[in-house]
């Protein structure tokens, strides 16, 4: 590896014959003890964290960071968080290093696993860990994360990083730990089948609103019996489906994709709802209202007339009702 393009331990820089004076050069900074990085260098978090367990016996990656590495989806607030959270096991000295935040976790052997040679604790226990840091809804959409799951009988197949019966297993091992309460209530909502933090926030709205259930995993099928489509989520009962258009369905290429989609969706019956960002930015009740509509053309009662509030120009009709 060379010493020019990413972090590196003094040991290792004396073992390569690179003179003390040269690792106090300027373009040499000093994050931590023991630890040199080039100033002009871009590297990986990885990078980082695999000098300073090197440089720190005994220690591991733990909650934000390991979160970080292993792709949780973490709220903004945490993404670009400066400092490195390093653990030990209880008992052995917390870890004292500039830029880090050292932690003494009690956990298993098994708790840890190796990331490119880094320790670091696994996915269920950096999701209990978060746990007294997130909200509920924010762990629900990390749970839902990790047991995305898809097997339908078109596309790719997916299969979890971890399932939902597991994940509930192992947080039932840990009965003492803070931030319990929330992760439990986390794992009630989430569900199979997510994509992503939008899919999941649009299935957590739904639920809060008397709607009938949507679920993730619905295969549109046609007259064969078929899977065509596969909607974000879906209510078979009333023929309807959401769909959450983020902002990689601007291009080209995706626009085409999700024009058949529409297109085949209409043509097996399905009422279609496309929900974007603007729909997200302009209230709840924006989006209710847009399913609701939807689900009386499959037949729903509305028994609370969800579907004649007033969309306050959206859709480029405006309509208020007593």
């Amino acid at each position: 590896m060379p010493l020019s393009q990413f972090p590196f331990t003094l040991e290792a820089a004396l073992r390569r014959g690179i003179s003390k004076k040269r690792t106090r050069a300027r373009d040499l900074s000093t994050p931590s003890r023991g630890i040199r990085l080039p100033v002009q260098a871009e590297f990986e978090l990885l990078d980082s964290c695999r000098t300073l367990t090197e440089t720190t016996p005994q220690s591991f990656i733990s909650h934000v960071t390991a979160a970080r590495i292993h792709g949780f989806y973490l709220p903004q607030r945490f993404q670009q968080q400066q400092s490195l959270d390093l653990a030990r096991f209880a008992g052995d000295a917390r870890p004292r290093r500039k830029g880090v935040h050292g932690r003494q976790l009690e956990l298993a052997r098994s708790d840890l696993v190796i990331c490119a040679g880094v320790p670091m604790t696994s996915l269920q226990r950096t999701l209990l860990d978060l746990a007294p840091m997130l909200t509920v809804e924010e762990l629900v959409d990390i749970a839902d994360q990790l047991a995305s799951e898809h097997h339908r009988s078109f596309g790719r197949q997916v299969y979890p990083l971890v399932s939902l019966d597991a994940l509930k297993a192992y947080i039932a091992e840990h009965p003492r730990h803070r931030g319990l309460a929330k992760l439990h209530a986390a794992l009630d909502l989430a569900r199979v089948g997510s994509d992503s933090p939008r899919e999941t926030m649009l299935r957590l709205m739904i639920g809060r609103w008397p709607l009938p259930e949507f679920k993730h995993n619905v295969e549109i099928r046609d007259e064969h019996g078929v899977g065509k489509v596969g909607p974000d989520l879906g209510c078979e009962e009333y023929r309807t489906c959401a769909e959450y258009d983020g902002a990689h369905h601007f291009s080209p290429a995706q626009q085409a994709k999700d024009h058949d989609r529409d297109y085949i969706t209409k043509n097996l019956g399905w009422h279609q709802v496309l929900i974007n960002n603007d729909d997200i930015w302009a209230g709840e009740l924006v989006v209710i209202t847009k399913i609701a509509r939807a689900l009386k053309l499959g037949g729903w009662a509305d028994p609370t007339n969800l579907a004649e509030r007033s969309l306050q120009g959206l859709l480029n009709t405006r309509k208020d009702f007593e």
